[in-house]
């Protein structure tokens, strides 16, 4: 199982592996105080298109294709990652404030159909 939760909302147990999928640290947070088991900055939006996308320079479903199209360049990466949600729960970290766009939500799904 992949989900996805901001870096804001308190852990908890069924959040299982949890992963930070941004290029960025969080702001605000600090290092000691966000429980993750790794930061994968493999698997994250290069920083032109995350500029591209915030500035709204293009929309989500461009932003969406283009992700996907980086995103198969590192199928040895996600695959890794689409193996431990095979045998527990991953849970994506993001900053992003839209919890229903963001690249977040790209990877769980690129990841599902790994």
């Amino acid at each position: 199982m992949i989900q996805c939760k901001r870096v804001y909302e308190q852990a908890d147990a069924q959040d299982g592996y949890r992963i930070l999928v941004d290029r960025l640290w969080p702001r605000g947070v600090k290092k000691t105080d966000l429980a993750f088991d790794e930061w994968c900055k493999a698997l994250t939006p290069s920083s032109d298109l995350r500029k591209a996308f915030h500035s709204e320079t293009i929309d989500f479903a461009t932003f969406s294709t283009e992700y996907r199209k980086a995103l198969e360049q590192q199928k040895e990466e996600g695959q890794r990652i689409a193996d431990i949600a095979r045998t527990q729960t991953v849970t994506l970290l993001y900053g992003a404030k839209n919890s229903e766009q963001n690249h977040a939500r790209v990877l769980a799904d690129w990841l599902r159909q790994l």
